[in-house]
């Protein structure tokens, strides 16, 4: 808390446009082990900063402006993606650590905190961007590709670095890897954007495909999954299996068309269908049975993610799918329809408006099934539907209120003139 006495001092230690904020904690000497601590077992833990054998594994962001600070560091499972600006001149490209592939890889991960085992960071790729944009992979085989300068140029300077760390169960770092957009300045540039990412994935495991971050992107699946009890959602590992509905095929026969599905993908309605020859030998139980997993599938979900990056474990993150049911009264009541209705919304900023998904209702509606003669035939049309809805309120921006002025003149303020 800042005081008259300490002022000068936290001035002198914060006034800068940047500053380390690393707290007394995150002291890296290794051989100062305390007595008590010989015995514990260290992992890395989730936002845990991802430690070198220097300091930190730093991801530069900007801090007060859009210029990089240096001192971001990587949390430990916290995929990040970040965008700077850098101040650059041709003449010092190669004096500038922060334009080095060097400055990436050359410090070593500790595999777990305190640890003296040690993750090399390995180039996994290498692409080259010229002045006008153009990527293209190099010609050469060299793995480290260091700033110089050629023909009024400085080429090989970093513009981008993507992370990817491979971790156990057990919170120990095993690998990492980096992948280096490099490019080329001029006399004319004056600075550049640099762009940084960190993923995790967890060793002989897949990384889960998203449907967005977090809105849902139109034209990407809707994720949807199960809850059993006193448990988290568990998806099928197919996200283009996991809502889907009737396909139609070319001949329109409903009975060769079992099993023939296709997802719903966010945004798309869609309408599909077939057709049911239907005789007298049929009995109404089996046949009611049969084209329900001919409507609904094998496995009909019960929840739907909000976001396009809803987690498992985040069960208030999903939505439980609304079953109604619209028949006739009948002795013998057949489904012959699926409607999946989806409402959404744009949720955030009115600059960035996020898809989020609100409600879904799975409507089955049914007809009634009267015997046929013996030798007659009936058909019957059977249809899935998908609707999208969009029940977002009008995007109004708001303002804040005008401030009252209270202000009180002296009662001779106009004296002379009244």
């Amino acid at each position: 808390m800042p005081t008259s006495e300490n002022f000068d001092q936290l001035l002198e230690r914060f006034g800068s446009a940047t500053f380390s904020a690393e707290p007394d904690s995150w002291n890296m000497d290794t051989d100062a082990q305390n007595p008590s601590d010989a015995n514990e077992t260290y992992r890395y833990e989730y936002g845990v900063p991802v430690q070198t054998v220097d300091a930190f594994l730093r991801l530069p962001s900007p801090v007060v402006s859009s210029w990089c600070s240096d001192v971001n560091p990587a949390g430990f499972l916290v995929n990040q993606a970040t965008k700077c600006t850098r101040a650059v001149k041709v003449e010092q490209c190669g004096n500038t650590q922060a334009l080095s592939m060097l400055f990436y890889i050359n410090s070593s991960i500790l595999a777990v905190p305190k640890s003296s085992q040690t993750v090399n960071i390995t180039v996994q790729s290498i692409v080259v961007q010229t002045l006008n944009g153009m990527r293209t992979l190099p010609n050469g085989s060299d793995v480290l590709r260091l700033p110089m300068i050629l023909d009024e140029l400085c080429i090989n300077i970093v513009l981008g670095v993507s992370y990817h760390i491979t971790y156990t169960d057990a919170g120990e770092i095993i690998e990492a890897a980096a992948a280096f957009v490099l490019g080329a300045i001029n006399e004319e540039t004056l600075s550049i954007q640099q762009s940084f990412e960190i993923s995790f994935t967890q060793v002989n495991t897949n990384p889960v495909p998203l449907s967005g971050n977090p809105g849902y992107v139109v034209g990407l699946p809707v994720r949807a999954g199960f809850r059993p009890q006193g448990s988290g959602i568990i998806k099928n590992a197919d996200e283009y299996r996991q809502l889907t509905v009737l396909q139609s095929t070319s001949n329109q026969d409903c009975l060769a068309a079992q099993g023939a599905r296709t997802p719903v993908l966010f945004g798309y309605n869609m309408v599909s269908g077939c057709k049911l020859r239907i005789t007298a030998a049929m009995k109404c139980q089996p046949l009611t049975q049969t084209l329900l997993d001919l409507l609904k599938g094998q496995s009909f979900p019960e929840y739907v993610a909000s976001f396009g990056n809803s987690q498992a474990q985040d069960v208030l993150d999903w939505v439980p799918i609304t079953h109604l049911h619209t028949s006739d009264q009948s002795s013998c009541q057949i489904p012959v329809a699926l409607e999946i209705e989806v409402k959404w919304t744009k949720y955030g900023s009115l600059v960035n408006p996020q898809a989020r998904i609100v409600n879904v209702t799975a409507t089955i509606t049914t007809t009634a099934l009267k015997q046929l003669p013996s030798g007659r035939e009936r058909t019957i049309p059977i249809m899935s539907s998908v609707v999208f809805t969009d029940i977002s309120s009008p995007a109004e921006p708001g303002y804040k209120a005008w401030p009252t002025i209270n202000i009180k003149l002296p009662f001779d303020f106009f004296f002379p003139f009244v």
